[in-house]
């Protein structure tokens, strides 16, 4: 199910879709670990708080996979704010 079409996240979901690229929305980056263990991609577009994307880039650093982060410009677990034509430009 999706939320309302005005939404970020819808719209950034179907943006990626769009594009050929699977899209994951997490409750954070511990999640990436097992992700990457199923699917070996050939890199990340994160979009999340600082100090998440800081997690996910070591992470992505010791793997030796490229990432590419754009930041939250509102951060909180509900009603996050993102740049969706940051996120468009990195996709």
């Amino acid at each position: 199910a999706h939320c309302s079409s005005d939404c970020l996240i819808n719209k950034a979901t179907a943006l990626g879709k769009e594009r050929g690229y699977d899209v994951y929305v997490l409750p954070g980056g511990t999640c990436i670990p097992q992700i990457l263990k199923k699917n070996p991609y050939e890199g990340v577009v994160g979009v999340a708080c600082s100090q998440e994307l800081k997690e996910g880039a070591g992470f992505l650093k010791n793997k030796n996979l490229p990432g590419q982060a754009v930041f939250l410009i509102k951060n909180g677990c509900a009603n996050t704010e993102f740049n969706l034509k940051s996120f468009k430009e990195i996709l």
